[in-house]
């Protein structure tokens, strides 16, 4: 687990070294370990390490062929590259080292891009094949490790995370039109855009060639296929199935030359994990992030999980340690927590900031339960039933509305009146429909409708919690590992039948985003649904308490705090002084907004910490230019 980032001199310039190493500075976080640094005529390529696999200096990076010809840059772990290298000492490749790099490096000089769909695990990479003069940019299909890029007139610059980019002259730029109509819209960003002008993020399952000279070819290799593939096998089988390849997945990703640990929540996902992987150790660490409920109400209250964990973490006979967040730990996150996340997405991840400051301190790796609920039905609140729907436009056109987290499309020109102008002809609505596969059979019955919402999800939430979990787990120096995402179980999960996930098509409900844990809560009242076959694997290795327990998001309580606690907090950034926010957002409407929260009116949870994260984005980041349109 690294960073990496350099650039391509179009001109055919030699790449200045000093502008290098000032772009992987910018990366020290995320490798602590170690740093370097290749000029090969017109490319740069720099590299830091946080060493996990082969930590000798044999498999440090950048990573250069016997030739000279070929140079690898990458982030991630390749849990199955002990397979490639015997294939590719088959082919008369010698190696030095004993980790993954390598075998990637000889793998791409072998395949180039077709050795990108071999890979299972996590990786962002930059391969320089000297002798084509040409760069390869490659990302992970499920997108666990971002990989960023900007193309100019003259240069063309990459990075493990943007602030790398801006150490170049030419990644400095204004904030993007589009992006912040997507954020504001969604919460997240469903495209290829950030906020920064001109800086995208390479999709999940792509690779980007770039050409000395200018020319970029971007390739889709590995989409997901929520489609139902098990043919008519029993659910005993397939229930099997999934512990088998539950198991096999956890065991791939115990591979580590430094000690692992898990997160653990009260919940299944993370249990799971953690009671397979327990066994495999000698005390193996644990960490829960709780919170102070004593300021909190009503069902906020269901927020803190350490109960739970606790009672896995003396079954497994982890070595478990915690942190309790109160509401003054949001404000003293903050500024921290947008330098490193650069782009603020999805809900209150301040959590998370702290979960991975508290594994850092025992250790380099953890494990992660990410991936459970989006692979196996575990947001059925959000899954709009499909009776009565007239096709594909019509269901677009009803889960659009469910998905405006934020500001719906009336409320833009107002809040947005100080730029209006030149984000006017944006559409969220487009951006919303561009998610959706156009390869596939249309939709004919309510489980493809579903089917549909899971691939929407797996596209875009997830994707947003996988760049939130890389950004806050790297500003601590801590590989994240995700077992729910290897291959071949993912390959398995998505070709399930939706009934093994949903048990009732006929009485899904949905709830408005912005309730705390409440909305799960009034969801398993009515229904007690969602990750059916999961939930019975669960039955297998976990207490019964935990296994038939309602679903609790990683959340604080903070619509609770927001209004008690965290108030003066919120009224200083929002309402006292001259926030940059409005330079982008009419003051007016804002508070507005906020008011309706603040008095008890409206529960606007996610806006608030959306704005917060807004102002003080704007202030660590501030554009060196006026809002543009579209960015190139």
């Amino acid at each position: 687990m690294c960073g990496l980032t350099g650039f391509l001199d179009h001109s055919g310039q030699p790449a200045a070294l000093a502008l290098v190493k000032a772009m992987t500075a910018t990366l020290a976080h995320r490798g602590p370990d170690g740093q370097g640094f290749v000029v090969d005529g017109p490319v740069g390529l720099g590299h830091r390490r946080l060493a996990v696999l082969d930590v000798t200096e044999r498999a440090a990076q950048p990573m250069v062929s016997a030739d000279g010809r070929h140079i690898l840059i990458y982030n991630g772990e390749i849990y199955n590259f002990r397979e490639l290298r015997a294939g590719l000492e088959a082919r008369g490749y010698r190696f030095r080292s004993h980790g993954d790099s390598e075998v990637l490096l000889y793998a791409l000089m072998e395949w180039q891009e077709a050795a990108v769909p071999r890979l299972n695990g996590m990786f962002a990479f930059a391969f320089w094949d000297g002798e084509r003069r040409r760069l390869l940019l490659g990302r992970d299909r499920f997108g666990i490790k971002p990989l960023y890029w900007c193309q100019t007139d003259d240069v063309f610059l990459f990075g493990s995370e943007i602030k790398a980019l801006r150490a170049h002259p030419a990644g400095r730029s204004g904030l993007d039109a589009a992006g912040l109509v997507e954020y504001l819209s969604f919460q997240n960003f469903f495209s290829s855009h950030t906020l920064f002008e001109g800086v995208r993020l390479l999709p999940p399952g792509h690779t980007l060639r770039v050409e000395a000279g200018g020319g970029l070819q971007l390739t889709r290799y590995w989409d997901f296929d929520f489609s139902e593939r098990t043919g008519a096998a029993k659910e005993e089988d397939l229930l099997d199935e999934l512990d088998a390849r539950v198991r096999t997945a956890i065991e791939r990703q115990l591979v580590s030359d430094v000690p692992l640990g898990a997160y653990l929540s009260g919940g299944i996902d993370t249990g799971l994990i953690t009671a397979l992987a327990a066994p495999h150790f000698d005390g193996m660490k644990s960490y829960t992030v709780g919170f102070d409920t004593h300021s909190a109400s009503g069902l906020e209250l269901a927020c803190d999980e350490r109960q739970p964990a606790e009672l896995m973490s003396y079954l497994c006979q982890t070595e478990h340690y915690e942190m309790v967040l109160k509401a003054g730990d949001l404000a003293r996150a903050l500024p921290r927590l947008i330098r490193h996340l650069e782009e603020p997405r999805m809900g209150q991840s301040y959590p998370n900031f702290y979960a991975a400051q508290l594994a850092s301190k025992f250790g380099k790796v953890v494990l992660s339960g990410t991936g459970g609920d989006e692979l196996f039905g575990g947001y059925p609140w959000r899954y709009r039933h499909p009776a009565g729907r007239v096709g594909l436009a019509d269901f677009i056109d009803d889960y659009f509305q469910h998905w405006q987290r934020l500001v719906p499309p009336e409320r833009m020109p107002r809040l947005l009146a100080p730029v209006w102008d030149r984000v006017r002809d944006i559409s969220a609505r487009a951006l919303f429909a561009g998610v959706f596969p156009v390869d596939r059979s249309p939709p004919e019955r309510p489980q493809d409708y579903i089917n549909l919402c899971l691939y929407f999800e797996a596209k875009t939430f997830l994707h947003g919690l996988l760049v939130v979990e890389d950004k806050l787990s790297m500003a601590n120096g801590l590989e994240v590992r995700v077992p729910f995402l290897d291959n071949d179980l993912v390959d398995f999960a998505t070709g399930l039948p939706v009934a093994m996930k949903i048990r009732r098509l006929d009485n899904l409900i949905t709830l408005d985003e912005n309730l705390p844990g409440s909305k799960k809560l009034r969801f398993f009242q009515r229904t007690n649904d969602g990750k059916q076959l999961l939930r019975k694997l669960a039955a297998r290795h976990l207490p019964q308490a935990i296994a038939e327990a309602d679903k609790q998001g990683f959340s604080a309580p903070d619509a609770s705090w927001f209004r008690g606690e965290s108030i003066d907090f919120v009224r200083r950034t929002l309402y006292d002084g001259d926030p940059a926010l409005y330079t982008i957002l009419d003051r007016t409407t804002v508070q507005a907004l906020v008011d309706d929260h603040l008095e008890g009116r409206e529960n606007r949870r996610l806006l608030i910490w959306s704005l917060l994260c807004l102002e003080q984005w704007l202030q660590s980041f501030p554009p060196v230019s006026s809002v543009s349109s579209i960015a190139r």
